[in-house]
């Protein structure tokens, strides 16, 4: 019985009735046929127009079957509601009758299984099967909208859907299955798009070249060269993230159609690239022919598992025609099925490529797994048409083109310049260092690639020793492997040697401190710091832990000698080595050649191993990834962006995302699917970040090889350009950031005052006043300290003299307008203290500032005060006395003071 009947009574036309033959109701070639939709209207279409879904490449899924079928496809148009089939083969069998039984699958699960006796379907080729009768039958048959309401709608649209059909035949005579063909379902929709996308990241992959090369060739100056070089974006980077999603599908796990499908677009940067005559060569090296493209490939033996298997007991307990006569009591869908078989079938001719009808597959090839398996690196491969066993000279076959490629574009550069400068098209002293210079560089180009494909190299020849492939091709992966290892971690080693020999490493003591702290703002943490690393900023701090530990480094016998980025020499040799990481992590590319060795070696070399591929690689990411965020080793902050957080994130992501895709977690293949879109999204977002930098890239190269022109265009870029240059010159230095500036003082509350203006009054209107504020003397006070003690008689009489002079008793004549620049300017500041202001200072607490009867108080918070010196009155009578009793001292009679005053004023006026 079905699981869903509707849906399986569709995909049982879809395949079983392939086999029937009918008459035909296309002739010639026909371009446009008359349908009739659901509703009953009719239209024109043509009659290669696209179906809904319809089978792709189909393969041998028992490994020697002794039926020989070379075409087998199948197709539903939605539009009128049929279903189209064809079938071609052959077989070797002299006479043999036979039971069929066909099981369809989507994501994973069985949708519909059936037995049937092809006699009792009219199969005449099949009925008995004979060598003498080719076997082809196809047609054309309706269906109804209850056959198909079980497929979700979101089945026609969905990006590489995953359906199969399997297709089993049994020998009546044995009661043993004599074949099985396997086939694949798709709407057509999917991520693969070699031709689009690859074209497009081999566009942005050729502008990083370019941009690249342009900043390594620019000038005279080799450490200015290497530092605007070092800048630019690496060609390394680029290949290290489109090898990293490709190559991800080594892993030996069951990988769902979306990622297999989205990995093809960046095939090419794996050396992935197919060519018929490319293969063909490759195949005749391992020892076996390019195989008959008419008949079905050696695939893989899978035998009864697929498909969850087979019972031969229910195959034979039961045929086609019983299980009809067993249900026309109902009308169920396999009564639909049975009218369907007898009174709807249509014949139509066979249509191929040339009629303009291509939505059919093809027989895989030798090698290749079966449609619907997308297992491991082979099932990846199958989106290219490579073999498992192909792939390992495929790639290095490219890599050779590729570098063979590289050489000659730098001697066409090498001549092209010469042939400019002949007929002076450029200056003659353009790119000198370059041209006197071309035979290194065509060295350091090479060197460079072969460092870009180290990883690849590594990974494509342990891949193939684990394979066990002919001996020819064994021997020359062991070439490439010790070739590659010797050479990079040689050269690496050779260049650390070559910066360190003039010098020896120490070690001292240390401790590793714990600080407590909050993530996120909310959730406890803790980091992790040597205490000699800050030792200035850790005087305030406290820490949680303490352990003992030691640290390495480096003394130089000579401390003055310059930098490995300073080094003429140096660069020259290691350039291609160090010359993008910073001045204080020039030895990084030594652990990063170690860390793709690793790398390489868990993915190629641990193939079968699914369990030790997943774990090991990430506890190998997670190290690197902690590891490079911590030290920054680029001196280029977009590397950085790149190759420390993007691809360091999608490589510890991707890789735990994968761990699911193990089949003894028997995970659903909707779920496994989910996951692959999340795998495609981050590695999609890697992606566009990449191409943006690249877009940048170019932008800044084009900065620094104008850094010589005093004009640069566009010229709203300008400004931009000035921070550019300034940013990469002090990024070569690579000293560490100045520290912070102390935080200021709280600012308080003040007031100060910086000036002070008499305004006019009315006693300024007075002649004699005013003839008299120019003289500073008028202002001064003459008191005589022999002179007796006034009666207050006399005082009063004194006071009456005030009464012509607008000068209030006890006032002093000043200036009609005043600031504070004539303090400065006072003639009388150097002079001795006189008895008066002596006075004022003890009865006023005031600082006398000139002889003009002003003070001035200063409080603790900076506010000035300036006023105008008190009236002088005189005391009371008997209240001197009593001052005298107290403190035994004298001083000078207020009333005398006034009275020397009046006199002195009216002798003025």
């Amino acid at each position: 019985m079905a699981r869903f009947p509707s849906f399986g009574t569709f995909l049982v036309f879809l395949f079983s009735l392939g086999t029937l033959v009918q008459p035909s109701i296309a002739k010639g070639n026909q371009t446009f046929i008359q349908i009739q939709d659901g509703d009953g209207n009719s239209a024109y279409v043509p009659d290669s127009r696209k179906p809904a879904l319809y089978t792709g490449n189909f393969g041998d899924c028992l490994g020697s079957s002794l039926i020989n079928v070379t075409r087998f496809d199948a197709a539903y148009y939605k539009d009128n509601m049929t279903v189209l089939f064809h079938m071609q083969g052959n077989t070797n069998v002299r006479n043999e009758s036979l039971m069929m039984f066909i099981g369809v699958y989507a994501y994973g699960e069985s949708r519909f299984d059936l037995t049937f006796d092809p006699c009792n379907a009219n199969i005449a080729s099949l009925c008995p099967m004979n060598r003498s009768v080719p076997i082809e039958a196809n047609g054309i048959i309706p269906v109804a909208p209850v056959d198909v309401a079980g497929i979700p709608p979101i089945a026609l649209g969905i990006p590489d859907f995953e359906g199969e059909a399997i297709l089993r035949i049994f020998a009546n005579s044995t009661q043993s299955e004599i074949g099985c063909y396997s086939t694949v379902m798709t709407n057509g929709a999917t991520f693969s798009h070699p031709e689009a996308v690859g074209s497009i990241l081999g566009i942005f992959t050729v502008v990083a070249i370019v941009a690249s090369f342009a900043t390594a060739v620019y000038g005279d100056h080799i450490p200015t060269m290497r530092s605007h070089y070092a800048h630019s974006l690496s060609v390394f980077v680029v290949f290290s993230v489109f090898q990293h999603i490709f190559f991800t599908g080594t892993l030996s796990l069951n990988w769902p159609s979306v990622l297999a499908a989205f990995w093809s677009n960046y095939a090419w940067a794996g050396g992935m690239i197919y060519t018929e005559s490319m293969q063909n060569s490759i195949n005749q090296f391992l020892g076996s022919n390019r195989g008959n493209t008419s008949s079905v490939g050696d695939a893989a033996t899978i035998g009864n598992s697929l498909g969850g298997g087979y019972s031969l007991r229910g195959i034979y307990s039961r045929s086609l025609m019983s299980i009809f006569r067993r249900e026309t009591a109902v009308d169920s869908p396999i009564r639909i099925a049975s009218r369907s078989l007898e009174s709807a079938l249509s014949k139509r001719s066979l249509i191929n490529k040339t009629d303009g009808y291509d939505w059919y597959g093809t027989p895989v090839k030798p090698g290749m797994p079966l449609p619907g398996n997308w297992s491991g690196f082979g099932g990846v491969l199958s989106e290219e048409s490579i073999p498992s066993s192909n792939a390992f000279m495929t790639g290095l076959l490219w890599f050779l083109v590729v570098l063979s490629i590289v050489i000659v574009s730098v001697v066409a550069f090498k001549v092209a310049l010469e042939a400019l400068s002949r007929f002076k098209f450029i200056r003659s002293d353009r790119l000198t260092y370059f041209r006197s210079h071309w035979r290194g560089y065509i060295l350091l180009a090479v060197l460079r690639t072969c460092l870009i494909g180290f990883f690849m190299m590594m990974l494509l020849s342990t891949y193939q020793l684990s394979s066990k492939g002919s001996a020819g091709v064994t021997a020359v992966a062991v070439i490439v492997f010790l070739a590659f290892f010797v050479s990079m971690i040689g050269m690496a080693g050779y260049a650390c040697f070559y910066r360190l020999r003039f010098g020896h490493y120490q070690s001292d003591p240390d401790r590793l401190n714990f600080e407590g702290k909050k993530l996120l703002k909310h959730l406890p943490w803790f980091s992790v710091s040597r205490e000699s690393q800050h030792v200035e900023k850790q005087g305030d701090k406290t820490f949680v832990a303490s352990l003992p530990w030691f640290r390495i480094y480096y003394v130089d016998h000579d401390p003055s000698r310059m930098t490995v980025h300073e080094d003429e020499i140096y660069i020259k040799k290691f350039g291609w080595l160090a010359a993008r990481f910073r001045r204080t992590r020039w030895w990084f590319f030594a652990l990063w050649i170690v860390y793709e060795f690793v790398r390489a070696c868990l993915y190629g070399g641990a193939i079968g191993h699914p369990m030790i591929q997943v774990f090991g690689l990430l506890i190998v990411e997670i190290i690197a990834l902690i590891f490079t965020i911590k030290m920054k080793p680029f001196e280029g902050a977009r590397l950085n962006a790149i190759m420390v957080y993007l691809l360091g994130f999608s490589k510890v992501t991707t890789t735990a995302l994968s761990a699911a895709f193990d089949v003894r977690f028997n995970i659903g293949r909707i779920t496994t699917t989910a996951i692959g879109i999340v795998i495609i999204v981050i590695q999609s977002v890697l992606t566009i970040a990449l191409m943006v930098a690249i877009a940048v890239g170019a932008i800044s190269s084009y900065m620094s090889i104008t850094r010589n022109r005093t004009e640069f265009k566009p010229e709203k870029l300008v400004k931009a350009r000035g921070k550019y240059l300034t940013h990469v010159a002090q990024a070569a230095a690579d000293l560490p950031p100045p520290p912070p500036a102390a935080p200021a003082a709280p600012v308080e509350p003040y007031f100060n005052v910086s000036s002070v203006r008499r305004c006019p009054k009315i006693e300024d209107e007075d002649p004699d006043l005013v003839s008299e504020l120019g003289n500073p003397n008028a202002s001064k006070l003459s008191f005589h300290p022999g002179s007796a003690r006034a009666s207050r008689s006399n005082s009063i009489g004194g006071n009456s003299m005030m009464s012509y002079t607008t000068v209030p008793w006890g006032g002093r004549v000043h200036r009609a307008s005043w600031s504070s620049r004539d303090f400065s300017n006072n003639p009388f500041s150097d002079r001795p203290e006189s008895d008066h202001l002596r006075y004022s200072s003890q009865h006023n607490s005031a600082t006398p500032l000139a002889p003009m009867g002003l003070e001035a108080s200063t409080s603790g918070t900076g506010l000035s005060q300036v006023v105008n010196s008190s009236r002088v009155s005189s005391p009371r009578p008997g209240s001197r006395a009593r001052r005298d009793e107290k403190t035994g001292a004298s001083s000078p009679s207020p009333p005398s003071l006034i009275e020397s005053e009046e006199q002195r004023l009216g002798t003025a006026r």
